[in-house]
């Protein structure tokens, strides 16, 4: 799913991103070029960086246990 219309960025580019470390908007943007544009992206990419923190902490957390 396109996330980012105005630069054509995926959902899927941006978990990659992730997945190789970005753990910020403004290092998304910087790789991705994300909410360079009209900026409505960033809500929803902010929510992807958010859920890969919380799977983290999951994973984590059931490595401590």
């Amino acid at each position: 799913m396109f996330v980012c219309i105005c630069n054509g960025i995926t959902e899927r580019q941006i978990r990659e991103e992730i997945a190789r470390g970005a753990t910020s908007l403004p290092e998304l943007s910087a790789v991705l070029g994300i909410a360079s544009g009209c900026g409505i992206c960033a809500a929803s990419a902010c929510e992807l960086l958010d859920s890969a923190r919380a799977d983290s902490d999951l994973r984590t957390a059931a490595c401590i246990a």
